[in-house]
């Protein structure tokens, strides 16, 4: 049971939110493409798959970033205690788990067409050697927006097996979506992690974040309002806009304190509701 415990610990598997803003773009992806036409079926066991790739390649994403991480890992007061940074779980055994999980989100994967299990493979060395970007630049934000977004194109790739540059612009704009919430959630560490120097864009931006965030929040916003456009989505899509404008600018970054590491912990949780508003807007404007 204590070993159990240790890789729920270990693959976060008690904190939804690191797989679930992983799933939320699969499945914008998938529901701009998918003709409901057709019937629910597909659609509904593709939102499963994605689902589970989603859980599975994130605790596989945690064990490769604790075990990169594990030196830097002891340092920081918020993960000095994790498995592998405690020497409770070896990097031989996180190795082995995360081999297993990845074995997993391969069966997964396979269900898909030949182009979308082509593009998730392709983007399976950013995903793993994200946790070593911020030894070199103040942008991990951004490559982790660029890989933890990835399944908005694998979504609509699932079903029209290729691309197009509709789900580019959502993916452009879920990107700058990443950029900004990962900065909330880097101000918890922010003064640990300058100590030992690694960088982060809440640390290039720390007096100025919420100026940061409003651009960040405006491009997502714009890409919305674009990506809506092309698709010719219905008036009440562009109306009920204003919930996730709303939620970014009135709530997150109102509420946002620099100061306040649970603060910055509370509203980085929030965006769980922001992919799911969007979400639903997608639905509405396809449906109503």
């Amino acid at each position: 049971m204590n070993q159990l415990n240790l890789f729920i610990e270990l693959t976060r598997l008690k904190k939804p939110i690191g797989y679930m803003l992983l799933f939320w773009p699969c499945a914008w992806g998938l529901t701009l493409v998918y003709n409901f036409n057709d019937g629910l079926q597909i659609y509904f066991y593709y939102l499963l798959l994605f689902f589970l790739g989603s859980v599975l390649m994130r605790s596989a994403g945690c064990i490769v970033n604790d075990i990169l991480d594990r030196k830097y890992d002891k340092e920081v007061s918020r993960t000095k205690d994790r498995p592998i940074a405690s020497g409770k779980i070896s990097v031989k055994v996180g190795m082995f788990y995360t081999l297993i999980l990845c074995s997993l989100a391969f069966l997964v994967l396979i269900n898909f067409n030949n182009l979308t299990i082509f593009l998730a493979l392709a983007s399976m060395p950013l995903a793993f050697t994200y946790p070593l970007m911020k030894r070199f630049t103040y942008w991990p934000q951004l490559f982790l927006g660029i890989t933890f977004n990835y399944g908005l194109l694998l979504g609509w790739t699932s079903i029209s097996e290729k691309l197009d540059i509709i789900p580019l612009i959502f993916y452009v704009g879920a990107i700058f979506w990443t950029l900004g919430y990962d900065t909330i959630y880097g101000f918890q560490d922010i003064k640990d992690d300058e100590i030992i120097g690694v960088k982060s864009t809440s640390i290039k931006f720390k007096g100025s974040a919420k100026i940061f965030l409003i651009l960040c929040y405006l491009f997502l916003t714009a890409s919305l309002l674009i990506g809506g456009f092309v698709m010719s989505f219905n008036q009440l899509y562009f109306l009920f806009i204003i919930i996730p404008i709303t939620h970014l600018f009135f709530y997150q970054i109102k509420n946002f304190d620099t100061q306040n590491p649970s603060s910055c912990l509370k509203v980085f949780k929030s965006n769980n509701y922001l992919g799911i508003i969007v979400f639903c807007n997608i639905l509405i404007g396809k449906f109503i």
